[in-house]
């Protein structure tokens, strides 16, 4: 079995692209997709599920270059997870796609 995980959906807000180690760049943006299901009265109800993206190398400079809030896109990668201590020292938990692969769709 392979972590691998395939997204559409519309970019939150515009990507966060900072540059690491001097020459290496990272880009953070969140991802929402949406879901249609039909509850128990037979209403069509819309279900958006907000995840979060990271990218780096070349995929964060494509990122940087063409992906605004609101732009539609797919992304391909793998699930993460991992932890930090936030400034009160309370442990935190993240779970995220790093993306190795990102298409631009619409217009």
């Amino acid at each position: 079995m392979k972590n691998k995980v395939q997204l559409i959906g519309n970019v939150g807000q515009d990507p966060e692209v900072k540059t690491v180690n001097g020459d290496r760049k990272v880009a953070n943006f969140t991802l929402a997709t949406n879901d249609f299901f039909y509850n128990d009265k037979g209403d069509k109800v819309e279900q958006t599920e907000w995840h979060k993206v990271t990218a780096w190398g070349k995929t964060a400079e494509i990122i940087e270059k063409y992906v605004e809030k609101g732009k539609e896109i797919a992304v391909e990668g793998k699930l993460t997870h991992r932890s930090y201590e936030d400034k009160e020292g309370v442990k935190r938990y993240v779970t995220e796609v790093v993306a190795n692969e990102v298409l631009l769709l619409g217009k």
